[in-house]
Parts: structure tokens; C-alpha cells; sequence
């Protein structure tokens, strides 16, 4: 996809989205020029620049907020170091962190708590999804504090916690399971991107998690 497909497919569905998510692959492609023209294009949408910060996380980060991300994302398997900095350089520049839980244990999940600022995001890779058939449906944010049901509750009125999203082969059927967890942000790829319509797709699953929140709301609706 080019930086102008990408900014087509946006237009098509900005009136039922809230974030834009700029890819990795269109990052690495492109360079932040895909970030600086997204947000150009969208000046009121939250952008998320997906660069999946390894190391170096001042330097990339920077590149990410000055180019007009508003979130940019580090990997949960980074050195604590590299998060750290990342945070440090989100909090400069009035941006958002977003850590990917890709492949993490529950024990770096406890250890990564204490970014309360964060947003923690389950990730099933497009990798898993396409060799191994895996999608986030079913899955749930491993919880260290509950053993027994591995999810965050992102009401708790206990500590402060990270805010949690949820990215992944994310469709309408797997859709009622993933929001039981109350994520603060959903993640959807290619069941709007791929859509024969992706505006109208993009409605419905939007549709959809209101109609499924406002039940689970209601103590109406359960999995």
C-alpha cells in the first residue's frame, strides 16, 4: 500500500473511526513521511505511529511526535531502559505510549504495570494469523493479579493500571468476546481494509461495539 492508498482507505472510513493507525510496514517503507502526510490529512484523528521501538527509543520516538503522531508504539520485550525513555520522550511531547504485548509473558505484563500512563496492547501478529490461523478472539490480556481468568479489569478501583487495546484479526464474530476485557481501544485491520466496502464495514463493527458495550453495560450480554 502506498501513502496515497493509505490516505484513500482513511477517508473512506474517518467518520467511523477515532485513531488512525500508520503501519509498520508503511513506516518502514515510506519513513515518517507516511506519518507527517496521515496527519496532515487527518489533523483531528489520533494517529498511531506503529514503529515498534526496539532500541534507540528517544531518537525514534522523536521522529514519531515531530512528524505529528500522537501515539507511538515500543515493544513490551525492550529492555526496561528503552521503555523508560520512551515514556520520557511521550511525556515531553504531550504524546501516548502504547506498549505491544506481542509474545510476553504474564510476568513482564505484572512488570509493565507500572506505566499507569501506558496503554498495554494484546497483539496477535499477522504472522500467527496467517500461518497459524491465530486471531485475538478468545484471547484475553494475561493478568498476574488473576490467575484464574488472565484478563485485565480495566474498571478496577484498585492500583492505577495501564489502559489496554486490543489488535489482531479483530472481526464482528470475535468482536463480543475481545471487549469482555472493557478495552479502551480496538484495533481493526483487514476486516476494514480488505472489506468490499470498507466504509460500511467500518460502521458495523463501530456499530457493533457500541451495541455489545451498552449490553455488557446493562448486564444483558454475556460470552
Amino acid at each position: 500500500m502506498t501513502i496515497e492508498e493509505a490516505i484513500d482507505m482513511a477517508g473512506q472510513v474517518q467518520a467511523a473511526v477515532d485513531w488512525i493507525e500508520v503501519g509498520t510496514s508503511l513506516i518502514k517503507e515510506f519513513g515518517m513521511e507516511s506519518v507527517r502526510r496521515i496527519k496532515e490529512a487527518f489533523p483531528d484523528k489520533v494517529i498511531v505511529a506503529d514503529i515498534k521501538t526496539n532500541d534507540n527509543a528517544r531518537y525514534e520516538f522523536e521522529l514519531c511526535y515531530r512528524a505529528g503522531a500522537d501515539v507511538a508504539t515500543v515493544m513490551a520485550s525492550a529492555p526496561d531502559a528503552t521503555l523508560d525513555l520512551c515514556m520520557q520522550t511521550a511525556q515531553s511531547h504531550g504524546g501516548i505510549i502504547m506498549i505491544d504485548l506481542l509474545n510476553v509473558t504474564p510476568q513482564r505484563v505484572e512488570e509493565l504495570q507500572r506505566y499507569t500512563e501506558a496503554v498495554l496492547c494484546q497483539h496477535v501478529s499477522k504472522d500467527q494469523q496467517e500461518h497459524h490461523g491465530q486471531t485475538l478472539g478468545g484471547q484475553s490480556i494475561p493478568d498476574p493479579q488473576q490467575q484464574d481468568t488472565h484478563s485485565i479489569d480495566s474498571d478496577s478501583t484498585q492500583a492505577a493500571r495501564p489502559s489496554i487495546a486490543a489488535a489482531g484479526g479483530i472481526t464482528l464474530d470475535t468482536l463480543p468476546s475481545i471487549l469482555q476485557d472493557r478495552p479502551a481501544v480496538v484495533i481493526v485491520g483487514s476486516a476494514i481494509t480488505k472489506a468490499a466496502h470498507p466504509a460500511a464495514a467500518a460502521r458495523e463493527i463501530r456499530s457493533r461495539i457500541t451495541e455489545v458495550m451498552q449490553a455488557m453495560q446493562k448486564g444483558a450480554y454475556h460470552v
